[in-house]
């Protein structure tokens, strides 16, 4: 098993690090191919000042030369300075971003698996009953209503209305309640739906029904061996699932004011600022490709039919 694993690391880092190196490609000319640049303002430079700015970050070399250039330094772990906040690098504004991010990203994990897994056990264990039938109806308003949406309206409710929670900020236990609930209601419905149809399939099989004509008491049929079996499809949705809440919702850290890693994201693209905006891009695509590996290595462990080799 250990000479199993170890090849199949391999593979998967053969196939991650060209993946990441494409992703860096194409942002990079994206964002070059972006009209304007860093540096236009409503005010104009004199051209000779903006000449000199460009000079100064490299900006004035042929595309190809930036490129290969920018690549180097990501190999050595340089991201480069922001084009827009004089006194920090990308690397500083990472670092001030991702652990609020990730704080807010894990607890939305935490409880959408939760809840998830719960209402999807329920569901399946009730199928075609009433709380089935509701269960799968909060499942498809939570897929259908955009958090754009739920997120105004949870604020005018608790937070306007009733004066419960912090309406914006970062202050405390109290102000991560709203954005952590608007971030999992999405998942907690992809969650229940996809528990839901695992459990109906694995209360079906043979295995099962042997157990029960064996005496097994229900509850350990359920959590004990139907479960296991059941969360398989739901594992390998959670790594891109993680990745994109580890990283923290744009629109969530823009309504609720969180100093998160998405709102840099949102400010480097308005603001042309190149380096910020592929240095959070290089984040995602990494904590990505290294999530769904992490999820395939579980997957492994959990389901012994699958062979690593």
């Amino acid at each position: 098993m250990g000479q199993f694993m170890i090849r199949f690391l391999f593979r998967r880092l053969w196939v991650a690090v060209p993946t990441l190196f494409l992703v860096i490609t194409a942002a990079f000319f994206m964002m070059r191919a972006a009209p304007g640049n860093p540096f236009d303002t409503d005010r104009k430079l004199p051209a000779q000042v903006e000449r000199n700015i460009m000079a100064k970050y490299g900006m004035d070399r042929p595309l190809g030369e930036q490129y290969l250039t920018y690549l180097g330094n990501v190999l050595q772990g340089d991201l480069g300075p922001s084009l827009k906040y004089q006194d920090k690098s990308v690397l500083d504004l990472i670092k001030e971003g991702l652990p609020t991010s990730a704080v807010i990203g894990l607890s939305a994990l935490t409880l959408a698996s939760l809840i998830g897994v719960l209402l999807g056990v329920m569901a399946a264990l009730r199928q075609n009953k009433l709380i089935d039938n509701l269960a799968m109806t909060v499942a498809i308003l939570g897929v259908c209503i955009p958090t754009f949406v739920t997120a105004p309206l949870l604020v005018l409710v608790f937070a306007a209305k009733l004066g419960w929670l912090p309406t914006a900020g970062l202050n405390g236990v109290r102000s991560l309640i709203l954005p952590v609930t608007v971030l999992a209601l999405p998942q907690i419905a992809i969650i229940s739906r996809l528990t839901r149809a695992g459990m109906i399939e694995v209360l079906r099989s043979n295995y099962v029904r042997t157990a029960r004509a064996r005496g097994l008491p229900e509850h350990r049929i359920v959590f004990g061996h139907a479960l296991r079996a059941a969360v398989l499809p739901l594992v390998s949705y959670l790594g891109p699932a993680c990745a994109g809440l580890l990283t923290g919702s744009l629109v969530i850290e823009k309504i609720f004011s969180l100093p998160g890693l998405g709102k840099s994201f949102i400010i480097g693209a308005l603001q042309r600022d190149y380096t910020v905006v592929m240095g959070v891009v290089i984040v995602y695509a990494g904590l990505i490709l290294l999530l769904n590996l992490l999820a395939d290595i579980i997957y492994a462990l959990l389901d012994p039919r699958v062979k690593l080799s």
